[in-house]
């Protein structure tokens, strides 16, 4: 059993880091590599692109101070410097294991907080979705004011355009949504008796309680502000990079906005650090804005690697103050179950 655990394992964390390291050398196979290294080496002011990182730390502290918000509005006591470090842990968990650092997140406060797992799965739902609408915003602003910027983009990369087509057209994909939803209503409706129903249901109205959170929330103006100095930083933090590199330094805010936010969607593909597809969506920005294509390859693998790596550093570091900052609650546990042992 343990064999077999630890091969799902290693399935979860090799097979989506294969297939991003996989596009990656596909990508970069047909370009000029000693041009990029040339690039990388001398062609690169890596102080703004360290002067940067502080605006990527910004954001990732300000969602969780957001997080935290929604937590509050759950009526239940915790501590605002967990939710904070187990966002910033969350990151470096998704280097190893995409999507899993979310899970991971929650589970760090239930453990040193005592809140409710499911209710706080709720919250990070409110929290994921506030995300996708930001996202899909920004996209929706520069499809309306740089529509020649997406029929430029797919006249040069026209796979993507099949993949949409396939994947919407396949009828496939409808019947097993329907099948799925005629499963999920026939468990709840004839099988509601079940333990294992009965436990579902209830994980589900937590779940839906944490996600009423939002609802709740009293302060939900101080939500919008925090969600908008989220993507503030992160805007910046992609954006001040061209200034890094003479070819970007000069392709303004717009530009920058477009590339960020092509950037953004390629993060959604569950890949450890979006690797791989993030390269190949901002390359293929900036080659759409006449930057030459191995000069974008070098920005894309430079601003990829430093900001991963500092993401991975803050999230190693949060990850091992969690237990640091939290002694008084490991040791009132301790002491419990010694009492507990006592009495038995």
């Amino acid at each position: 059993m343990e064999v077999k655990h630890i091969f799902q394992t290693a399935i979860k964390v090799f097979l989506p880091l294969l297939l991003g390291l996989l596009l990656l050398v596909f990508l970069y196979s047909k370009m000029d590599l000693a041009e990029i290294w040339q690039v990388v080496r001398s062609g690169v002011r890596y102080e703004i692109i360290l002067f940067s990182l502080l605006f990527g730390l910004f954001a990732n502290l300000m969602r969780g101070v957001r997080w935290g918000l929604l937590i509050q509005s759950l009526g239940e006591s915790f501590r605002m410097r967990n939710a904070i470090l187990a966002v910033l842990g969350n990151y470096a968990v998704n280097l190893v294991l995409p999507r899993v650092g979310e899970v991971w997140r929650c589970g760090m406060v239930t453990k040193y907080d005592k809140l409710s797992f499911t209710k706080l799965l709720g919250t990070l739902l409110v929290d994921r979705i506030s995300d996708t609408i930001m996202v899909g915003l920004i996209t929706l602003g520069i499809i309306l004011f740089n529509f020649g910027f997406f029929q430029d983009f797919f006249s040069k990369n026209p796979e993507l355009l099949v993949g949409f087509h396939s994947m919407f057209h396949s009828i496939w994909i409808y019947a097993a949504i329907v099948i799925f939803s005629l499963l999920i209503w026939f468990v709840f409706r004839y099988m509601s008796n079940f333990t294992l129903v009965k436990k579902a249901k209830g994980m589900l109205q937590n779940i839906w309680i944490g996600i009423r959170s939002f609802q709740t929330l009293r302060k939900k103006g101080l939500f919008l502000i925090e969600t908008l100095l989220i993507w503030a930083g992160y805007y910046f933090y992609f954006y001040i990079t061209f200034y890094a590199f003479g070819f970007t330094e000069n392709l303004g805010m717009t530009v920058g906005l477009i590339a960020f936010a092509m950037g953004s969607i390629a993060v959604a593909v569950p890949v450890q650090g979006g690797i791989g597809p993030w390269h190949f969506m901002v390359i293929a920005t900036l080659v759409c804005f006449g930057v030459n294509e191995n000069d974008a390859a070098a920005f894309a693998l430079v601003v990829h690697t430093v900001q991963t790596a500092w993401t991975g550093l803050c999230g190693l570091v949060a990850i091992a103050a969690l237990p640091l900052l939290n002694k008084d609650t490991q040791n009132h546990e301790s002491l419990n179950k010694k009492k507990l042992c006592q009495k038995e």
